[in-house]
């Protein structure tokens, strides 16, 4: 279902001119493309891709293959994947398959879906707090940490 709405979605993004969204950059499922990809707001894969990808949004579709590590804001697979991601959303479907470490904030994992390697969350950063409160002593912080 989310397939089709994102077909249906690219089919009105060009047929619009006056759309103020940029329409995906496509690379079809006879595509075999070696070298690396920078930049692009959104970039869906259904051939294959030897190489690193870097952008904004990247869908693997059900028949895209990487061989190559990707750096994105947010990454959905649904074919397979080689290599390192760095990424804050996730998405892996029932038919998808990672294979290499991966990096998120959020993630998605769907029964079925095929995992080989390390999944590692970001850490999330808590602020500081202070050493000293007002009106205590250093000693009488380190008491109260000790305890």
């Amino acid at each position: 279902m989310r397939s089709l709405k994102r077909l249906i979605y690219l089919k009105i993004a060009r047929m619009s001119r006056k759309s103020s969204t940029p329409v995906p950059s496509i690379i079809s499922c006879d595509t075999k493309i070696k070298g690396d990809i920078w930049g692009g707001e959104t970039i869906h894969i259904d051939g294959k891709l030897e190489g690193n990808i870097m952008c904004n949004e990247v869908i693997i579709g059900t028949r895209g293959y990487i061989l190559g590590d990707i750096k994105a804001k947010s990454l959905s697979v649904y074919g397979t994947i080689n290599g390192t991601i760095d990424t804050e959303d996730l998405f892996v479907a029932n038919n998808a398959r990672l294979i290499g470490n991966a990096c998120y904030t959020k993630i998605a994992l769907e029964p079925g879906a095929y995992v080989e390697g390390n999944c590692i969350p970001r850490a999330k950063v808590t602020p500081m707090k202070p050493a000293v409160a007002e009106g205590e002593s250093k000693q009488t912080s380190e008491l109260k940490a000790v305890k």
